[in-house]
């Protein structure tokens, strides 16, 4: 496992120090390019040995869909919210329900009824197919309907939010790994140029050509060059496995990321942001469609206050003998009788008093229905203001991302000169050093300024969607 781990981290870095070269961070002409392997040995979880998977954002993101226990709980939310618009599209039309059943009667050895006046035998069957139709406000208007139909839309806006929330939770680890093993090429790249550095004063010194001092001072640089390089190591190993734990269900490492992180899409103009934004912003729609579903609570608490009519009808037998025909045993001499029939109950209700409660659930739904209004108002506010300020600081990180884009470069051409230089007799090693040390620094902030960027668009398409 180590074995193959070692392996990952070389291929790893190896495609990130190309990344630098091609942005401008080759490295010196003559140093060392075979990058030495990892200068510290870390314990990784324990993985299947097989060819590490390749994840993109897209891959990962759909990875993370699987196993993020806050998605699958929208996702699970928003499956109840439809059975429940299933159940209360049920609840509005008749109820069909069938009945068999055997009424066994007391004999009294004189009346062939039996004791139980509600009988007209000793022995009764019945065999019923019941429907029932309750016909209330709430069923004429199809107000319980409407009312689960809001929220499932809203279950479902909630369930876009979860969406757009993991893209983000996703986009942050994806590319801090990516730029953690940027971060780790070049403080590789650094650690050899120090060591290359290191190697042209000792023999100078050995030479008389220069002091102690700089031979001291190249030797301090690479002590800190190596600290620096096994911290950039252990800085990837736990970028990595922050993302292993949003990706693989067993917390596997066994797979490398693309690096993209200068290939981030360009940001539109801000008319076409905001347009997006008020049509496509789920939080938006979550908050209206719970205000809807508030204002049905309101009408379904008003229509309580009106009378109520539930009509049952029954088609079927009530015969003392379980046949089609038969004859009634209170009164034989009529024969035998078809026992088929139906009878209509129709219940009226009227509500005449009922302490107040009624009433009480029409206030709690007004205030509900308040509630939810002020929650839209709050969160149309809070759109705007979070698109001004993820708008202004996507566009912020994209300029800085070009500006030291071009600092980088820069300071990856001063390294050159200084060190052509200082061979040459002409610069100091306090300048080698400085110049060793802004490269580097150069390198990791055009990384970290890609990395803030595409999380800034990330986190502008949790309001827009994805653009």
């Amino acid at each position: 496992m180590n074995l193959q781990f070692t392996r990952r981290i070389q291929f790893a870095a190896a495609v990130a120090i190309a990344a630098i070269a091609v942005s401008g961070g080759a490295s010196l002409a003559g140093a060392q390019t075979q990058p030495p392997g990892p200068p510290i040995a870390l314990v990784h979880p324990e993985g299947p040995a097989a060819p590490p998977a390749v994840l993109t954002l897209q891959d990962a993101l759909d990875r993370a869909k699987q196993y993020d226990s806050q998605f699958l709980a929208a996702v699970a939310d928003a499956d109840l919210a439809r059975e429940d618009r299933v159940q209360a599209k049920a609840g509005l039309l008749p109820a069909i329900s069938a009945s068999v059943q055997y009424l066994g009667n007391s004999p009294n050895g004189v009346n062939p009824n039996g004791r139980f006046v509600s009988l007209d035998g000793v022995k009764m069957y019945r065999a019923w197919g019941v429907a029932r139709q309750e016909l209330s406000p709430n069923v004429l208007m199809g107000t319980p309907l409407h009312r689960a139909q809001a929220l499932e839309a809203a279950a479902q806006a909630r369930r876009e939010v979860a969406s757009r929330g993991l893209l983000v939770t996703v986009t942050r680890s994806y590319y801090a790994l990516v730029a953690a093993q940027r971060k780790y090429a070049a403080a590789q790249q650094a650690a050899l140029q120090a060591s290359r550095f290191l190697d042209v004063t000792q023999r100078q010194q050995a030479l008389g050509q220069v002091a102690r001092s700089d031979a001291v001072k190249a030797e301090l640089q690479y002590q800190q060059q190596q600290q620096a390089y096994r911290d950039a190591l252990l800085a990837m190993d736990n970028a990595r496995l922050a993302l292993a734990v949003l990706v693989s269900p067993a917390l596997d490492e066994n797979f490398t990321v693309v690096d993209d992180l200068a290939a981030a899409p360009p940001l539109p103009p801000f008319t076409d942001v905001r347009t997006m934004a008020e049509q496509n912003n789920p939080d938006l729609r979550a908050a209206s469609e719970s205000l809807r579903a508030a204002g049905h609570d309101v009408q379904a608490a008003w229509n309580a206050f009106w009378p109520n009519v539930v009509i049952d009808a029954v088609y079927g037998i009530e015969a003392n003998e379980f046949a089609l025909h038969s004859k009634i045993a209170a009164q034989p001499e009529l024969g035998v009788l078809p026992n088929l029939g139906y009878f209509v109950t129709v219940n009226l209700t009227v509500p005449a008093w009922d302490w107040g409660s009624l009433r009480s659930k029409l206030h709690q739904s007004q205030t509900r229905e308040r509630q939810a209004q002020v929650i839209l108002t709050q969160a149309q506010r809070q759109l705007l203001s979070n698109l001004y300020s993820m708008y202004n600081e996507a566009l912020a990180a994209r300029a800085s991302a070009d500006g030291l884009q071009r600092a980088a470069e820069l300071a990856v051409e001063s390294l050159r000169l200084t060190n052509l230089r200082y061979e040459a007799g002409e610069s100091t090693a306090l300048e080698v050093v400085d110049a060793q040390n802004t490269a580097v620094q150069a390198r990791n902030a055009v990384d970290e300024a890609n990395q803030r960027y595409r999380i800034a668009v990330a986190e502008l398409q949790t309001l827009t969607g994805r653009f």
